[in-house]
This record gives C-alpha cells, sequence and structure tokens, in this order.
C-alpha cells in the first residue's frame, strides 16, 4: 500500500483479514519464523505486511506459545487508549498456519530510536510509547521497534513478549524516567482501565487473547501509573534493557 493511499484503521483491519496472499518472504534475521507477506485485497492493490505464525516461534520458558495473540492484543490496546501506534494487526490463517497479519509501515532503519529521541517533535510519541510499554509489561523494546513513516508518525512493533503477569519491563526508553506524565494521557489511560474494569466491547477484545490474570494485572499497571503520575523508572534488580538495544 502506498504512503499516498491513507487508509483508516479499521478499513486496514478488514483489508488484512480478507486479502490473498501472493507470497511470503522469511526474515532471516528474525530469533522466531517472521514473514514479509505481499497480499492483494479486493481492489487488486498488493501490498506488504508482517506474518507471524503459531508454528514459528521458539519455544520459551516464561511465555506461553501463542505469542502472536500479544502482538494482537498490543495493536487492541493501543486503540482502546486511543494512541494507535500500533500498526494495524489481526489474528490471519496464512500459508504457514494461524498467526499474526500486520501491515507494514515504510520507514528508514537506521532512524532508530536513537535518532528519533535527539529530535523534539518526536519526543512526545515516545514518550506516550513509554507509558504504553509499562502498562503492557513489554519485555523487548528495542530502538528498531519504534519505525519513523515518511510523515513523522512513529510506529511501535513486535509486542510478542507483553502482557505478562510478572514485572518483565525491559525498554530503551528510560530517558524522561521520573517526569511528569501529561494529564491527557492519565486520563485517556484512566478511561481505559475503566473500560476493561467494566467489561463490554474492549474488555471483550483483550479476552480473546489474554488470560484474566493478564488483564487484571494490566490494570494494577495501570493504576499504578495513574497514582504516581510520573514516567515509570527501572524496578528491581533485573535487567532493564533489552538486547540487542536495537
Amino acid at each position: 500500500m502506498s504512503d499516498e493511499t491513507p487508509i483508516g484503521l479499521a478499513e486496514a483491519e478488514e483489508l488484512l483479514a480478507s486479502a490473498s496472499f501472493l507470497d511470503c518472504r522469511s526474515l532471516w534475521h528474525s530469533s522466531n519464523y517472521v514473514y514479509l507477506a505481499r497480499l492483494c485485497g479486493p481492489a487488486g492493490e498488493p501490498f506488504a505486511a508482517i506474518y507471524k505464525p503459531l508454528a514459528g516461534e521458539s519455544p520459551l520458558w516464561d511465555f506461553p506459545e501463542g505469542l502472536y495473540r500479544r502482538e494482537v492484543a498490543a495493536y487492541r490496546f493501543s486503540r482502546a487508549l486511543g494512541w494507535d501506534f500500533v500498526p494495524p494487526t489481526v489474528v490471519r490463517d496464512g500459508p504457514e498456519g494461524i498467526g499474526s497479519l500486520q501491515l507494514f509501515v515504510s520507514h528508514d532503519p537506521q532512524t532508530h530510536f536513537f535518532v528519533q529521541r535527539d529530535d523534539p517533535e518526536l519526543v512526545p510519541q515516545l514518550q506516550r510509547m513509554a507509558v504504553f510499554d509499562f502498562v503492557a509489561n513489554n519485555a523487548d523494546r528495542k530502538g528498531g521497534h519504534c519505525l519513523l513513516d515518511p510523515k513523522g508518525r512513529i510506529w511501535g512493533i513486535d509486542h510478542g513478549l507483553c502482557f505478562h503477569p510478572q514485572y518483565k519491563l525491559r525498554s530503551v526508553i528510560w530517558d524522561w524516567a521520573g517526569d511528569p506524565i501529561p494529564d491527557e494521557w492519565l486520563a485517556e489511560l484512566a478511561a481505559a482501565s475503566d473500560a476493561l474494569t467494566a467489561g463490554g466491547a474492549t474488555a471483550e477484545s483483550l479476552a480473546e487473547l489474554l488470560s484474566p490474570m493478564e488483564i487484571e494485572c494490566l490494570v494494577t499497571r495501570a493504576n499504578t501509573l495513574l497514582a504516581t503520575r510520573r514516567f515509570p523508572a527501572p524496578q528491581g534488580q533485573q535487567r532493564h534493557y533489552p538486547w540487542p538495544l536495537v
């Protein structure tokens, strides 16, 4: 899908769910089997997406199989917050079986977090991502997981290691630790937390992908930030940075 053809998130979800696979190319540098897929929508326009099948996941001692569900949960949670920085992602059956399918974002790999943070105009997007990562308990926010598109929008990718009940936050985004979080973001976080507690569409959408304990702990982490009202700082003695950093 070209940059000249804007598309809404809901429309992108529908397109990802219905498009036909044309081919898949393995991304060799990934620890799991990840594919750059080329698909074709009903209108006949080809577009690219990242396909992560369950069958290609490497077993982990601390996360159950089905990391693709967490990829989709991150997208749905970002939408619940109204922050919309995770590219549209759906559960999809593809050539290698069930998995996640995420719209590919055109970007320059050399313009990662460690470059972006030096641009004051981009800082608010990165700060908000830091809030999200604490609440989602992201164990793998590398610098290369912050994609800057041609229009100056930062997208967060690779959320397979999120939502664990135990604290596992590993991130490169610690630059603003301890600073006050803007009131507007806290209000949006409170609204999303209340929606998860009250049930309804938001809670149901995440309950399809996460366990009740994982959702309960997500709400607890949100309430922690609502109480402190400050950007998260490293906790405990564990490793706070992912490896590699980019």
